[in-house]
């Protein structure tokens, strides 16, 4: 049997109450498609671990911005359907916006203090956004686990702040960042880099690591290892630097002195893409 695309919601959750009546474990690999390696990693990681895969595949357009590339989003239907069937996915779910938002919606679901930083500065409304599909995705598919990325470990530090205070009955599972060859962080939007933009863009990475060897050495002035960081990222003239961030990985709050679970997080613009990537470090 082949996978089942399902666009409806109600449809959706009926599907998923029958398995769930039946016993079996639900994952939900939440996406916007254009499926790159890092997605079928998740995905993998799911069938591993579940009896039912749902891949939702929704653009959601209350995460974009004023300006933002919502309409230029790559998207590719047929090709992620094929993906996804591939790796044994038992349900893409697809709606349609008008599914996800009908007229007169007007409830939105908001993380304070954690929405506000790093990227929120930037996409100020962003995570208002993913914060709200990903309550209506939980809601539409009630599943026992759900799959997100490290690479965007902002938006998980969210989720599973939204899944605590609400109460949402599912497992958040993180799943290590997929990276090309050369270390840049798979994404959906490299594939707005030229060759040259493409070659710069693995500054990002580079600097991560000069913040590992630093700290592997015994660095723990959070201030130090940011201005290294620049440096190495100021070598690169195509690549416009928007921030990097020492902090713990829960409350996202900035670190002076390097200790217990971080996160290092760095943003750029390189040419018309925006790019994230991170590190975590666990010094006790």
């Amino acid at each position: 049997m082949g996978i089942e695309v399902i666009k409806n919601p109600e449809t959706m959750r009926e599907k998923i109450q029958r398995a769930r009546s039946e016993k079996h474990l639900i994952g939900l690999v939440p996406t916007m498609g254009f499926f790159h390696e890092g997605h079928l990693e998740l995905m993998r990681r799911a069938r591993e671990d579940c009896d039912v895969v749902v891949v939702s595949l929704f653009v959601n357009p209350t995460q974009f911005g004023v300006g933002e590339d919502f309409d230029d989003y790559p998207r590719d239907f047929e090709r992620d359907r094929v993906l996804a069937e591939k790796e044994g996915v038992d349900y893409l779910f697809a709606p349609d916006v008008s599914d996800m938002y009908p007229e007169g919606f007007s409830t939105y679901v908001e993380v304070k203090g954690l929405s506000e930083v790093m990227c929120g500065i930037a996409r100020p409304g962003h995570f208002r956004g993913v914060a709200t599909v990903v309550t209506k995705l939980f809601n539409i598919i009630p599943a026992h686990k759900a799959y997100f990325g490290q690479k965007d470990a902002q938006q998980l530090a969210i989720i599973r702040r939204m899944v605590t205070d609400l109460n949402i009955p599912v497992e958040i599972v993180s799943v290590p960042t997929v990276r090309e060859s050369d270390g840049l962080a798979m994404s959906s939007r490299n594939i707005y880099l030229d060759s040259e933009e493409r070659k710069a863009a693995t500054v990002l990475y580079r600097a991560l690591k000069r913040a590992a060897e630093m700290i592997d050495a015994g660095e723990r002035d959070a201030s130090v290892l940011k201005e290294k960081m620049k440096e190495l990222v100021s070598t690169e003239p195509l690549v416009s630097l928007e921030y990097i961030e020492i902090c713990d990985n829960i409350y996202l709050k900035p670190l002076q002195e390097l200790s217990g679970e971080l996160l290092v997080a760095i943003a750029a613009r390189v040419g018309r893409a925006r790019l994230i990537d991170n590190m975590l470090f666990d010094l006790g």
